[in-house]
């Protein structure tokens, strides 16, 4: 429907070129429509975007809570400063180097590590610290 209708105003503005001499103004007129129209387009894609992309956060954060073993803390990552989200990807990270380093000494990868909890003091409620447990 909307391509049908975009497609008959341009029509419609290419039958107008002879009447109004392709002139500046002529040309003016598609011009600034399709700016607009575009500058909406991108607010219309962001709000999509936004709108998957919290729903996708939901459904993670859905099958984090109902896996057994899985970390709770973990559900509202996107609510972090960033300092901590690196702090806790760090964690993720030395457990994935750790994992390497088996493989490279021909063990096997596919156990689950133990990651602590913990809560930093004098913090908002939702900066909590992820510590891979050594073995």
């Amino acid at each position: 429907m909307a391509f049908t209708i975009a497609a008959l105003v341009i029509a419609v503005w290419a039958i107008t070129g002879p009447l109004f001499g392709f002139s500046d103004t002529w040309q003016l007129v598609i011009n600034t429509g399709t700016t607009i129209v575009t500058f909406l387009m991108v607010f219309l894609i962001q709000n999509t975007q936004n709108r998957d992309a919290e729903a996708i956060q939901v459904k993670l954060d859905e099958l984090i809570r109902l896996s057994r073993g899985g970390h709770n803390v973990l559900l509202d990552l996107e609510e972090l400063e960033d300092d901590e989200l690196d702090r806790i990807r760090r964690s993720y990270c030395e457990i994935a180097e750790a994992a390497r380093e088996k493989l490279r000494r021909g063990q096997r990868d596919t156990d689950v590590p133990e990651v602590t909890h913990q809560v930093k003091p004098g913090l908002a409620r939702h900066t909590r610290v992820l510590r891979p447990v050594q073995p």
